[in-house]
């Protein structure tokens, strides 16, 4: 009777564990490549905001709908970053629940290369989202009247706050059992944020109970600071805030989005 000696799981080093991340990554972008009804929806989303949003509520709340414009760009550009990080959680579910990440698991690549990859993947779908809701604004009236390298941070403030963000969609998409499960926690907790903001309306039409939400949720900070790097208003006070909001985001979620990722695979 022979036995075999245990060998111990060769241990990946952190340069390998990167380009296995960087691999995912690109599969992620791919997908996004290869699926034309998540681009058509994509593409699609931010327009719909913009035709409905401008010209059903601009003529009432701001007298015209060019005027409008200024005011209600930058806010859709947030609501349409802020909802196409529900993608990430989407994604991840279904490749848990289709069984494409019981296959990664017999690979030799690093066990947080997948998680990691369609992250970082997902930049590319909010960079389209930012480039949509830009130029489709810009055609319908909408002017930068902010310096190019403002309005260039204002686009990468809108990316690191959904990088952000994108891990607690991740959590939801790691924790809850279906797809259909995944977007309807995710706009449960989606919708307070973004409508009980600064958004679409000036906070001070509002109620008070209500104003005190809206002063203090991340996603009025975010919008102030998109309306300030855009249009050239004041700018400093509100991207400290959200870049501090985004911060915190990250440290909360981030680690229970990795450990719900281990329980799961």
């Amino acid at each position: 009777m022979t036995t075999t000696a245990f060998v111990p799981a060769r241990r990946l080093s952190p340069a390998a564990g990167l380009r296995n991340t960087f691999t995912l990554t690109w599969r992620s972008v791919l997908k996004l490549k290869t699926n034309s009804e998540d681009l058509f929806g994509l593409s699609m989303q931010p327009i719909m905001y913009l035709l409905l949003f401008t010209y059903v509520f601009g003529g009432a709340l701001s007298g015209n709908t060019h005027k409008y414009l200024e005011y209600s760009v930058p806010g859709i550009l947030v609501l349409s970053v802020v909802f196409a990080t529900l993608g990430t959680g989407l994604m991840l579910n279904q490749d848990i629940t289709t069984g494409v990440f019981d296959r990664f698991r017999s690979l030799p690549i690093a066990r947080w290369a997948p998680l990691a990859g369609a992250v970082l993947g997902d930049i590319i779908r909010y960079s389209i989202s930012v480039a949509i809701t830009l130029g489709f604004g810009m055609i319908l009236g909408f002017r930068i009247l902010a310096s190019p390298l403002a309005a260039a941070a204002g686009c990468l403030l809108l990316l690191l706050f959904a990088v952000a963000l994108c891990w607690f969609s991740a959590l939801i998409g790691l924790v809850v059992k279906t797809p259909q499960g995944v977007q309807w926690f995710g706009f449960l907790a989606f919708f307070p944020l973004v409508f009980g903001s600064n958004l679409l309306v000036q906070s001070s039409t509002m109620p008070g109970w209500l104003q005190a939400f809206v002063n203090v949720n991340p996603v009025t900070y975010l919008t102030d600071a998109e309306r300030g790097l855009l249009t050239g208003g004041p700018a400093a006070t509100p991207v400290i805030r959200s870049l501090l909001w985004a911060l915190v985001i990250f440290a909360v979620f981030a680690p229970l989005a990795v450990r719900a990722y281990r329980r799961r695979t």
